[in-house]
């Protein structure tokens, strides 16, 4: 078959959240079993832009690929390429900025289901952007939410997001101006922000708490202080490998000895039943990711069969 190119409208109008969930998911469970491979996230600077390099292979789809992204002053501007694992051919090229944002909030969806409780319905969200948007609607996608406390450092920002995500999410989303309020009492916690310093103090964390922290994947970047990641009872990483590479939410908590790498479970074994999410309801259970590309690589496939079934994407010249 030609190779594709498929644009951010196909994206769109070809994926939804419970589509990435399913996907993201399954990608996680081959990951532990062999079937997949995922390649950390590498970066080269020059004067005013950097470019980040990733890749994976999904042999259980069929693929493998490449996200490749570059970030300047001006923002972000996201590529993702699949081949095929037989011949190596081009299958397509793919415009990622919303799949990027689709397979964020999915890894964030599944590690909800492992990890929060069952019956947990108040969350407190961090951030107002277009990743805070993808984090909130994969936890209500998976846990039937009831009330949503927001904070953003722009108000106006907050509360238009707020009457967004309420229509979107068919739930109560109010903002918040006290980030320690939004951090206490909640269900679940979410951290979708670009943030240089913790938005919130981990002692007013309620037991049974479960957080999703997915906003930083620079060493010198943390959301979340030493407090939470030593109160928390199970930590959970969507690679290992890849968080010590990037996770500055860990970078103070290692120094000061509130945890150590080897007590930490990859999301791939609790999604295999290797390790477990929550051992009980009291548990603060965290979850830190810093984006695969394997989940890209898996996404992009799902879009790519979608597309040819609905004759969407322009065939590329060669």
């Amino acid at each position: 078959m030609p190779a594709l190119y498929l644009t951010e409208t196909d994206v769109a109008e070809l994926l939804d959240m419970e589509i990435a969930i399913d996907v993201v998911e399954e990608a996680f469970r081959q990951l532990a079993e062999g079937g997949a491979a995922n390649v950390p996230r590498a970066r080269a600077r020059a004067p005013g832009v950097c470019l980040h390099t990733m890749s994976a292979a999904a042999p259980y789809l069929g693929v493998v690929g490449w996200k490749s992204y570059t970030t300047t002053k001006a923002g972000a501007l996201f590529q993702v390429g699949l081949y095929s694992a037989t011949t190596g051919e081009l299958l397509a090229l793919i415009e990622a900025n919303a799949l990027g944002q689709l397979r964020t909030g999915a890894a964030s969806g599944v590690a909800t289901e492992y990890m929060a409780r069952p019956d947990a319905k108040v969350v407190g969200l961090f951030g107002a952007g277009f990743q805070a948007r993808a984090q909130l609607k994969a936890v209500c996608t998976v846990r039937k939410i009831e009330l949503v406390e927001v904070y953003s450092r722009d108000e106006e920002r907050c509360r238009q997001f707020c009457e967004l995500m309420a229509e979107w999410c068919n739930t109560r989303v109010v903002p918040s101006r006290v980030p320690d309020e939004v951090a206490a009492e909640k269900d679940i916690v979410i951290c979708a922000t670009s943030a240089r310093t913790p938005l919130f103090e981990g002692r007013v964390l309620d037991e049974g708490t479960h957080l999703n922290v997915t906003g930083s994947n620079w060493l010198n970047n943390a959301e979340i202080d030493v407090t939470t990641v030593r109160r928390a009872d199970t930590i959970v990483c969507d690679s290992i490998a890849q968080c010590q590479l990037e996770a500055g939410d860990f970078v103070q908590a290692l120094e000061a000895g509130a945890v150590e790498w080897s007590n930490m479970h990859e999301l791939a074994d609790v999604v295999s039943d290797r390790e477990t999410g929550r051992k009980t309801a009291e548990c603060i259970t965290l979850f830190k990711s810093v984006g695969l590309a394997l989940e890209d690589i898996a996404l992009a496939a799902k879009l790519l069969e979608l597309a040819r079934a609905e004759g969407l994407g322009k065939v590329l010249p060669f």
